[in-house]
């Protein structure tokens, strides 16, 4: 090969690369945006058992004095 087709060669790859990236990019995107939903659901059920739990553990104290 010669220098000319090395370089095209090279320009070529950068290309291919910044393609993937893009598509990876898009979809990591795509997937976090979707279950960033379903995270933020979660985590309110989580947190709403636990001042349930803490509720509760409060009025046990005040009962028990």
């Amino acid at each position: 090969m010669n220098k000319n087709q090395r370089k095209k060669s090279k320009g070529q790859s950068l290309v291919e690369y910044g393609l993937i990236l893009a598509l990876v990019s898009v979809v990591a995107i795509t997937v976090l945006q979707t279950m960033g939903g379903e995270i933020q659901k979660t985590m309110k059920n989580v947190t709403n058992r636990v001042q349930n739990a803490n509720d509760l553990a409060q009025a046990s104290w005040a009962n028990d004095n």
